[in-house]
């Protein structure tokens, strides 16, 4: 059984790389979710997190260089401070986290904010930025993104309907994830997930970062802001849905 995982590991973790690299550089970051659940499959999900956090780093550096004059500053301020609370939380309930119940609670916000989206009156009003929204939002990315790597969706949540430009929007993402996951590196060190194993597992799938990064910035220029939001939205649906179903199969 060990040697068919094994056998299984590399195409299921390259096609997770491929997705998060997509999903961050090119819209948003929402479907980079499904690279833990992916690559889960065949190995334990804490593990599967460890060897990705690295290569989520690796992707960083190119998508902040892309969009390194592009972002909202004002919706960072008020993001950051409440994800590095949320990562503090997160490293404290490392060992009584369920990742199963994580999964569900996102998994559930997200379906339910999508559907409300496409059901609701005010599918094409534009909010702005709010302190106690983002703050709530932010905190709770941090933590999720900590135990799962599936900060995406609280901070959809927050940042889709204010209708930013859409390279802003990814911009945004882009640079608050970042910054998130350098800190990540500290606690998943001092919890010993960074061990040589994952690291050099993660270093042999590193050359895959950069071709998912690229092959996002060239989709996202192809699609029409109007086509985008709705990508996102749909991108959102389906991640809330995946995890859904990979935390109540998992209780």
């Amino acid at each position: 059984m060990q040697m068919i995982e094994e056998f299984l590991f590399y195409p299921l973790a390259a096609l997770a790389i491929l997705i998060a690299g997509i999903a961050k550089s090119g819209f948003g970051g929402g479907l980079g979710v499904l690279s833990v659940p992916l690559m889960s499959l065949v190995i334990a999900p804490p593990r599967a997190a460890a060897i990705m956090l690295p290569l989520l780093c690796v992707m960083d550096l190119f998508t902040v260089w892309h969009y390194r004059r592009i972002w909202d500053r004002k919706n960072l301020i008020i993001l950051l401070p409440a994800a590095m609370v949320g990562i503090f939380i997160g490293s404290l309930f490392f060992k009584y986290l369920s990742e199963a119940h994580i999964r569900i609670m996102v998994g559930l916000i997200a379906v339910i904010f999508v559907i409300n989206f496409f059901t609701g009156k005010s599918v094409d009003q534009k909010k702005d930025a709010n302190f106690l929204s983002g703050s709530f939002w932010g905190a709770i990315a941090g933590f999720t993104s900590f135990g799962v790597h599936a900060g995406g969706p609280p901070v959809n949540i927050y940042l889709l309907p204010q209708r930013l430009e859409k390279s802003l929007y990814v911009g945004t993402t882009v640079l608050f994830f970042t910054i998130v996951n350098y800190v990540k590196l500290i606690p998943y060190a001092l919890l010993g997930q960074l061990n040589t194993n994952n690291l050099l597992t993660s270093l042999i799938l590193s050359p895959l970062a950069p071709v998912g990064v690229y092959l996002g910035i060239k989709l996202h220029h192809k699609v029409n802001e109007k086509l985008f939001y709705r990508l996102c939205y749909i991108f959102l649906f389906i991640t809330g849905l995946k995890l859904l179903y990979d935390g109540l199969s998992h209780l």
